[in-house]
């Protein structure tokens, strides 16, 4: 007997857990969950620093890969992306950023009525349990668990006070009414233990009768009305090898949350796109929607290191003691390096004169290797890693033939923007910069990453090209808008198509002042919000 639902949410990441959370909430809802990845039992997950083990893993990572990039000296840059219970919250840095106020009243001005600041800020307050309570900035009853960094250390000290004698104000809550500052990350975890958005919104609800979540479910495209083309009315998708489909009741709806990969693939699967692009991947044109794919944007770290003359976390994981020491401190403290996400020190900066905000972005770790997850250099050295928060640079991510496993072909188009390669050199100049600065400078024996003598801006600019790796955060794909390049509306709904919306960091009009985690979630809460109100 095939079963009817009311809501079929696809993908279980940072916003499907929360959308499926909310809409599950009213027993009369009857609420079907699909994610492509399995459970999420790997305990590499629930350790913050797992992320060494579960990225590059295809049982939880999809292990994408981009195109060559022309700009980055035709290298191609690892994309992982959470495939598992929790999506890439499951195995990102665990780092909690808001962005900035201006980009959600950006939005806003674009067109997107209900997404400025004023009016995602209760999401955000919604979602979250901040460990130092709830005020006019935080929440303190949401379930996801944000708490301070703790691992304060000699150069994460020195790093900070050379960001406060370039003129970077100290802080302590860059997710508070100004971004500008130097302080510590706030990381999604919760005594000693990552928390994902499987764990925060998820696992307390799993039980509910009127909840029913499928796992290994690989989507391979939207079922529609037989009598009314425009009109969605399931999914169907392959697990363990058989072919299944999930159909709407009447009035239901499709809520794609696959991600910036993923939710602009199955809408091209399906015939919804760009019509040259469907045709050559051999798909037939079902709704023409050019903005599909498009839009590409991500965050381009510049990884500067630097050998310093005190031990840093290199010299201890490259110790059978010092790994001993960690392991020991995580097993019976559930502290020490084990517990802290990616980064310690984030700085939120202008990298000119004239800026309102920030415009590059700062993450500091006490090890260093060639790329991160892999084997620590053999020396002492910390990793001052700097973006540009706003990129002007956009790419595309699409399908190259009909089967829902062949991966899309991913072109960031990092640094084609001449915005941007201005941006990267005044970011690699604001970085040796600090590293000249008393508070910092004693502690450097020499700068690891450096290219010639880094006289000109073509030098510094070289080292971005050649020492930069993706931060991870891919947006915008299925864009958010009432214009014609427009994926979805700001309720959320595909332009020309009904029972269906996107809700997951495709739909970015542009990408946040930071990380993407944090807006994703309130992106689900923003959903599920809209999803009842129309019922």
């Amino acid at each position: 007997m095939l079963i009817m639902y009311d809501y079929i949410i696809v993908g279980a990441g940072s916003a499907g857990c929360v959308i499926t959370n909310r809409l599950s909430a009213d027993p009369s809802i009857n609420v079907l969950l699909l994610e492509a990845g399995g459970r999420d039992t790997n305990p590499w997950i629930h350790i913050p620093v797992g992320y060494f083990k579960t990225l590059h893993n295809p049982k939880t990572d999809w292990c994408y890969k981009t195109e060559p990039e022309a700009e980055l000296n035709g290298r191609s840059l690892d994309w992982p992306r959470g495939k598992t219970l929790g999506g890439s919250s499951s195995i990102n840095g665990l780092l909690y950023v808001r962005g900035q106020a201006e980009d959600y009243d950006h939005w806003a001005q674009a067109g997107n009525t209900g997404w400025s600041y004023n009016d995602v800020l209760p999401l955000f307050k919604r979602s979250e349990s901040y460990e130092l309570g709830g005020d006019e900035m935080h929440g303190a009853d949401g379930g996801l668990a944000v708490s301070k960094m703790r691992a304060h250390s000699e150069i994460s000290e020195a790093f900070i006070n050379a960001a406060v004698e370039m003129g970077v104000p100290r802080t302590d809550d860059y997710n508070g009414r100004v971004q500008e500052g130097a302080g510590y990350f706030d990381q999604t975890a919760k005594r000693g233990l990552r928390c994902s958005s499987a764990k925060a919104f998820l696992a307390p609800v799993k039980s509910r009768a009127n909840l029913e979540i499928q796992t290994h479910a690989h989507i391979t495209g939207l079922l529609f009305d037989e009598t009314d083309n425009s009109a969605v009315a399931g999914v169907s998708y392959s697990q363990k090898g058989r072919s299944q489909r999930a159909m709407l009741n009447a009035g239901g709806e499709v809520i794609l949350s696959a991600g910036a990969i993923g939710s602009p693939q199955i809408l091209e699967l399906s015939g919804i796109g760009r019509g040259d692009i469907l045709q050559q991947a051999g798909i037939d044109v079902r709704h023409e929607l050019p903005g599909v794919g498009e839009a590409l944007q991500d965050h381009l770290q510049i990884r500067l290191v630097y050998e310093v003359n005190v031990p840093t976390l290199n010299d201890m994981i490259n110790s059978m003691f010092g790994k001993l020491s960690i392991g020991m401190k995580y097993a019976f403290a559930r502290s020490g390096p084990m517990s802290l996400g990616a980064s310690q020190v984030a700085i939120f900066a202008k990298s000119m004169d004239g800026l309102e905000t920030p415009d590059i972005q700062f993450h500091f770790q006490p090890l260093s290797a060639d790329k991160p997850g892999l084997v620590m250099h053999p020396f002492s050295g910390f990793t001052s890693s700097v973006c540009q928060l706003r990129p002007e640079s956009r790419g595309h991510v699409h399908i190259t033939s009909p089967d829902a496993a062949d991966y899309p072909k991913i072109v960031p188009h990092y640094l084609s923007a001449t915005a941007d390669q201005l941006c990267a050199i005044r970011a690699v100049k604001f970085a040796r910069k600090m590293a000249e600065m008393p508070a910092l400078k004693p502690f450097i024996e020499r700068e690891h990453t450096m290219i010639d003598d880094m006289k000109s801006d073509e030098d510094h600019l070289a080292v971005a090209r050649q020492f930069s790796q993706s931060i991870y955060h891919p947006t915008s794909t299925c864009r958010m808008g009432i214009d014609a390049q427009a994926v979805v509306d700001p309720q959320l709904k595909v332009h020309g198509l009904r029972n269906i919306r996107i809700a997951d960091a495709s739909i970015m009009p542009s990408l946040v002042s930071g990380n993407t985690n944090a807006p994703t979630i309130m992106i689900g809460e923003k959903a599920a919000e809209l999803i009842l109100a129309s019922r």
